[in-house]
């Protein structure tokens, strides 16, 4: 049990470290980030959907059968980003009220 909880803790971290959606997504958890957080979110949703629609379209004309495992990392990646841009006004509320708590006690 002990090998299986190291082994994906250090998957989970060379993830988080090297996936580019990964890192853009910690970008835009960031103070500055979480304002452009929903636009990018937008873009880059519309961007892994119609590359998943391509994919699916060149499968279906006779492409190799590997490109399904390109669609389902699309598909995925569109959701992670899509649920940080639904996320994201959350997350900019939370932080102007902790800035603005910050301000009045001091």
């Amino acid at each position: 049990m002990a090998l299986m909880w190291n082994v994906s803790v250090a998957i989970r971290r060379y993830l988080r470290m090297y996936m580019p959606t990964s890192i853009a997504i910690d970008l835009l958890r960031t103070r500055r980030g979480l304002k452009w957080a929903m636009p990018a979110a937008l873009v880059f949703v519309l961007a892994y959907l119609y590359a998943a629609s391509f994919a699916t379209s060149l499968i279906a004309h006779g492409g190799p059968g590997w490109l399904n495992v390109l669609i389902l990392l699309f598909i995925w990646n569109g959701m992670k980003l899509a649920a940080m841009g639904l996320w994201s006004p959350v997350l900019r509320l939370r932080s102007r009220r902790e800035s603005a708590r910050s301000v009045a006690s001091v």
